[in-house]
């Protein structure tokens, strides 16, 4: 039964607090931890437990989940929580991370009869808060099996891909798209004001045409409001789009088309810092073409 199954969370932020509020309302016994003390209280607001450090939260769980930033969080919340589990116990990992982290983190937890899946997400906050993730799943059919019954309740659909490290492949190429067709919008939108369209009706034509996407309905009015969607970090645009690019090298593929948006994130987060919104990469293109997309 899902109810006996003892969990952790680690890491509450934009993924992690709304599984492990999700899991607590589903009724599995759930102990979350965080730096953030209000994060792990949302989560003990509706049935969790909370624990001062990651290492309480893993002691004794059969199933512990880390939603991190990036690689090197990983790497370093593994120090601290691999001690405090006990062989047997299985983690499931939905941070987007590297191919190299991963196969460093299967060694770990091999050499401590730790199980391990990939599982990262996508579809946001707002995903996680509705329990709809869509979940990419790389592990053996005994760990995927394992975990199913609390990943159904956290996601909309879930897939398993294959061996260890296939989740992490198919996070990163698909939320590619999400970027570059974030960026081809902003040119899009950019190419009309140019030629002397306002920029929210520019906006409404894409979005009732064949060009409209997620991210014309969801960011594009960010960006005709000069808001630029603070929920989501430029650090972690540019962090998944230099993950993309090394998968790209160590799998042989040539992408030019990502390597530019790569370089785009780039430049906004040395401009911006890592911590701002990901939509003001549509002022470095703005600049570029001496022109305004916000309303002022």
């Amino acid at each position: 039964m899902v109810s006996n199954i003892a969990t952790a969370v680690i890491g509450l932020g934009n993924i992690g607090g709304g599984v492990a509020r999700n899991l607590a309302r589903a009724g599995v016994p759930v102990r979350a931890a965080d730096l953030d003390a209000s994060k792990v209280e949302a989560v003990v607001a509706v049935g969790g437990l909370g624990a001062d450090t990651a290492a309480l939260a893993v002691d004794g769980a059969n199933v512990v989940f880390t939603s991190l930033p990036g690689p090197k969080h990983i790497l370093a919340i593994a120090a601290e929580i691999l001690p405090a589990m006990t062989p047997g116990t299985l983690w499931v990992e939905l941070s987007t991370n590297d191919l190299n982290t991963a196969r460093t983190l299967a060694a770990q937890c091999d050499a401590r009869g730790v199980r391990l899946i990939d599982a990262p997400v996508s579809g946001g906050p707002e995903g996680a808060e509705a329990g709809s993730l869509s979940i990419f799943v790389g592990g053996t059919d005994h760990d995927v099996a394992t975990a199913r019954p609390l990943l159904d309740i956290i996601g909309g659909k879930v897939d398993h891909l294959g061996d260890h490290g296939t989740g992490i492949a198919a996070k990163i190429a698909q939320v590619t798209l999400c970027y570059t067709q974030t960026v081809t919008l902003i040119e899009s939108l950019l190419l009309g004001v140019k030629a002397g369209i306002e920029p929210a009706k520019m906006l409404d034509l894409i979005v009732n045409s064949a060009g409209t996407s997620y991210c014309a309905t969801a960011y594009g009015p960010e960006i005709i409001a000069g808001t630029y969607d603070a929920s989501f970090p430029i650090g972690h645009a540019a962090k998944d789009m230099r993950l993309a690019m090394e998968l790209a090298g160590s799998v042989g593929a040539e992408l030019p088309f990502m390597q530019r948006v790569a370089d785009l994130y780039e430049a906004t987060e040395a401009e911006y810092g890592s911590d701002a919104a990901h939509l003001l990469a549509a002022q470095v293109i703005e600049r570029a073409n001496n022109a305004i997309l916000h309303e002022i």
